[in-house]
């Protein structure tokens, strides 16, 4: 089952960019939180949308947020593609897609593409926005206004 608006969203831990254990409860929790799943490193739309995400991270950080990346890439791909396109924010390796999983991520065109869906997540852990769709520019203003209504509240 899917998680959506006003879930709370479970504990998890992954590999982040640095080869680290990522525990998700050092942020959930704790800060608000724009979680994005995307299906691969150094494809066109992933590029162009995790650039965005880079382009805009301050106005993120401005409002308290923080920007994660989910794919099922490992982490030497997430740190050839942070190190590339100067990504300054944590990609997460969910090789075995158990994130996907816990939050119920769908795939894309007929179950061939892992898909592109963004969660935005108030500073208790409670899940404010979904937006699901392969439109990667799309995701950007989305979830900073929902970040805004967050902070607003």
């Amino acid at each position: 089952m899917a998680l959506g608006k006003g879930d709370q969203v479970p504990q998890f831990t992954a590999t982040d960019t640095n080869g680290n254990v990522f525990d998700s409860a050092a942020i959930i929790g704790k800060k608000p939180l724009v979680l994005y799943f995307y299906p691969k490193d150094n494809t066109p739309g992933c590029t162009a949308q995790a650039c965005s995400f880079r382009d805009q991270y301050e106005d993120f950080l401005d409002l308290g947020a923080e920007v994660i990346g989910v794919s099922g890439d490992d982490f030497t791909s997430h740190q050839k593609f942070t190190s590339q396109y100067r990504l300054p924010f944590l990609l997460l390796s969910d090789s075995n897609r158990k994130i996907r999983k816990l939050f119920g991520v769908p795939t894309a065109l007929l179950g061939m593409l892992p898909g592109r869906v963004t969660y935005v997540i108030d500073a208790n852990g409670i899940i404010q926005m979904v937006f699901n769709s392969m439109l990667a520019g799309q995701h950007i203003p989305k979830a900073l206004a929902a970040v805004k209504k967050i902070v607003a509240q």
